[in-house]
């Protein structure tokens, strides 16, 4: 029984690699030959999202809040200088997808990103000490909350998702850190999620992170007002599908978060 379970462990982590990778079903058949013969004909849409939720199901299992990811990282990366003003970004693939802009839009700037694609806040909470406070930045700035709302992880509630993001806020003031809350960018539908509705939550969400800020003497960063069209949706030229922005979507969040950060130093 062990043996097997190993066997379609490693048929998993496979499927995984290929699907990541853009690589063809024959190429997965010929690298791992103990796949069924019917993995060796290309697979339809259908069956190729089966198998990456199948293989992001077994991570969940193992790593719910994917702690491996940066683990290395946040390793290899040295302490700031005194006078470092190191900023990490915590979030979910809105965050982990502005990585590539990050030397073009932030030149020069001590920003470190920890967003992982799918996140919810729970998630975010368990690997807060680990991706955020162990690398001691003066400013963190938190976004999520709209897989929370997808139900990536289970039915989340309002509270819910203001109870996690009050605990990672009143970590990373326990710890020293500015805190930069970022509002949820707008969404009229979800792709992964069609039954959801979730324009209206995020509003909701939103208006009370705006009032938690202001509260707690914390820098609320609204992203929605300026992107938002009216179905309270992304507008569609700073989007590639609705919920992530898109070159032009970061180029527009980008001079407002710089804003925000200095405004955190400030305090």
């Amino acid at each position: 029984m062990r043996a097997k379970a190993q066997a379609s462990s490693r048929i998993l982590r496979a499927a995984l690699l290929a699907l990541l990778s853009g690589a063809t079903a024959t190429q997965l058949a010929a690298q791992n030959p103990t796949l069924p013969a019917s993995a060796s004909t290309p697979q339809p849409d259908s069956a190729r999202i089966k198998a990456r939720r199948m293989a992001e199901d077994e991570r969940l299992r193992n790593d719910w809040a994917f702690l491996q990811k940066y683990a290395k990282a946040n390793a290899e990366l040295p302490a700031p200088a005194p006078d470092e003003e190191r900023v990490v970004f915590m979030g979910n693939s809105i965050v982990e997808s502005w990585t590539p802009y990050f030397a073009s839009m932030f030149p020069g700037r001590p920003y470190i990103n920890r967003g992982i694609s799918g996140q919810t806040t729970p998630q975010m909470l368990v690997r807060f000490r680990q991706d955020v406070i162990a690398l001691k930045p003066k400013v963190v700035v938190i976004l999520g909350g709209t897989n929370d709302i997808a139900g990536n992880t289970g039915p989340a509630t309002l509270e819910m998702i203001e109870d996690n993001l009050t605990s990672m806020v009143e970590l990373a003031k326990a710890n020293g850190i500015h805190v930069v809350l970022a509002s949820v960018l707008p969404a009229y539908a979800y792709s992964w999620r069609p039954e959801v509705q979730p324009a209206q939550t995020i509003v909701a969400l939103n208006q009370w992170m705006r009032h938690y800020a202001g509260n707690n003497g914390m820098v609320y960063l609204d992203y929605h007002s300026p992107m938002v069209d009216e179905r309270l949706g992304l507008r569609t030229d700073l989007t590639r599908d609705g919920v992530h922005p898109n070159e032009a979507g970061y180029r527009v969040m980008t001079p407002l978060t710089m804003s925000a950060i200095q405004e955190a130093l400030r305090k």
